[in-house]
């Protein structure tokens, strides 16, 4: 679930779980591996959204060249097509790529209808000594990663409203979402007017206080509310107010009535390449604007991305972003979408997010990831071997731009050259976007969610209310006592 619209990582590695140096062959019991059918990591947080529940959406003609082809997704290998290793573009720039394409593995890798793979959960560990953080320190990472951001976070305004409002102020109307140690509720304020507009409804996300301390979640819950009272993007889902009672923290957010993108692309299997490039060319944009403030995502994928009623994708769950200046160590994410250097411990920063790009670029395309195994620790033999396979009929565009993201040197990976996000905008690829019309909402959306109101909750589950005990500061105004005040574990959410 995203932040916002999720609840914090269900299945997290614990912070100090310390991982081995070398990955072993066969499965590690500490992964969740149960899953036959895919990824052994099930959805965290996002809302659990049912198949059937999405209707089918008409397609509008989207925003740039009409490069569409029958995409055949048996798998061929690069003897068989064009040599692509190669690409440049009009403005004499080469990308290249040192990944490594093989179908001989195709039985370790074999396709996986889309239907069959399951959400995936987004985990953490920290697996960096001081020593080693010393010698990655001393290397040059190359590219825009560790350059003074363009703009200070700390200089933007907070945008939270801080009174007039409390937590009786909002009923609940349903649950879109449970986790771990936290849900997601829609809520409407009830001095609005009795109408089903969506600027009466909102998601509340409930997280439980002891949880987050148990878990050592405490400084990514503060910082992911640091970031989303600053930043205000229109592919970045809003927050409003954040509260807490005497058992949990809450997150009033805009409500995103259509569901999750990885609903819409399981439901369609694979995307052509013009839907795609709407889909990323957003996701580029908020990453940019992210980036100028020095902000990492770390957790991008298609069930972190919620549809609007007007198709728009909206980024959430920054349960995992963090200002970085320079790099940051910790092993989070979700495996498939790893990053090498994530992997290695080698310290990661914004080239990070555009590996991210590369992995869902190719997932939308194709149907399924390029790096994919039941275990992780397969997902990342695979991720640091370079094997991926490439469907038959993949237009050569598409492919040089795959290429491009998931370069395993960073210094010459797309986003992260001294051109910066600058040389994303200008690839072939994206020839023809109105970069400027897109950020303005103006182009027509490929899929447009059927939504009948405000309150209209078809893409989500229709799943039980909270029972009042677990949600008090909903059910009556709570007058905190002198012990309360002093509570250890209510001090560590003081911004709340």
């Amino acid at each position: 679930m995203a932040s916002l619209y999720l609840v914090p990582r269900s299945g997290s590695i614990p912070e100090h779980t310390q991982l081995p140096q070398s990955l072993p062959s066969s499965r590690n019991p500490s992964f969740d591996s149960s899953n036959a059918h895919g990824p052994s990591l099930s959805r965290r947080g996002s809302y659990s959204v049912p198949m059937a529940a999405v209707p089918d959406a008409p397609i509008t003609p989207p925003l740039s060249p009409g490069q569409t082809e029958h995409m055949d997704v048996g798998m061929e290998d690069d003897a068989d097509v064009e040599d692509l290793d190669m690409i440049v573009d009009e403005a004499g720039r080469q990308s290249s790529s040192n990944i490594t394409e093989t179908a001989a593995d195709s039985a370790a890798l074999s396709p996986v209808p889309a239907s069959t793979l399951e959400p995936r959960k987004s985990r953490e560990a920290i697996d960096i000594s001081r020593f080693r953080e010393a010698q990655a320190l001393s290397r040059s990472m190359g590219g825009p990663e560790g350059h003074r951001p363009l703009k200070l976070l700390e200089d933007e305004e907070v945008h939270l409203q801080k009174s007039g409002v409390k937590l009786t102020d909002f009923e609940v109307r349903g649950t879109l979402g449970t986790g771990t140690f936290g849900r997601v509720l829609l809520v409407r304020h009830r001095s609005s007017p009795n109408d089903t507009s969506a600027q009466n409804h909102f998601a509340l996300k409930v997280l439980r206080k002891t949880e987050i301390v148990r878990l050592r979640q405490v400084e990514h819950v503060n910082a992911e509310r640091y970031i989303l009272s600053r930043v205000h993007h229109p592919f970045i889902v809003d927050l409003f107010a954040t509260f807490q009672d005497s058992l949990n923290v809450y997150m009033l957010m805009s409500y995103v009535p259509g569901g999750e993108l990885f609903t819409h692309l399981r439901r369609a299997q694979r995307f052509t390449p013009d839907v795609t490039r709407f889909y990323l060319a957003t996701i580029i944009l908020a990453l940019q604007y992210l980036h100028s403030y020095n902000i990492i995502y770390r957790d991008l994928k298609p069930e972190n991305l919620l549809l609007d009623s007007r198709g728009y994708l909206r980024l959430t769950d920054f349960g995992f972003a963090k200002i970085v200046d320079d790099r940051t160590w910790t092993l989070c994410g979700t495996p498939e979408y790893l990053a090498p250097e994530i992997i290695q411990s080698d310290g990661h920063g914004k080239a990070a997010d555009w590996w991210a790009c590369g992995v869902l670029c190719y997932e939308m395309l194709v149907g399924y990831p390029p790096f994919y195994d039941e275990s992780p620790y397969g997902i990342y033999e695979k991720i640091l071997n370079g094997h991926i396979h490439w469907p038959r009929g993949m237009d050569p565009l598409s492919r040089s731009l795959v290429r491009a993201f998931l370069n395993p040197d960073r210094t010459q990976r797309l986003g992260n050259m001294i051109g910066g996000p600058q040389d994303i905008l200008d690839h072939p690829w994206f020839r023809g976007v109105d970069w400027d019309a897109l950020e303005r909402r103006e182009i027509n959306a490929p899929i447009i969610p059927h939504t009948s109101s405000g309150d209209d909750t078809r893409h989500f589950l229709h799943l039980p209310f909270p029972p009042a005990a677990e949600i008090p500061g909903l059910i009556k105004e709570e007058t905190a006592s002198p012990i309360q005040r002093f509570d250890p574990i209510a001090y560590q959410f003081l911004e709340f």
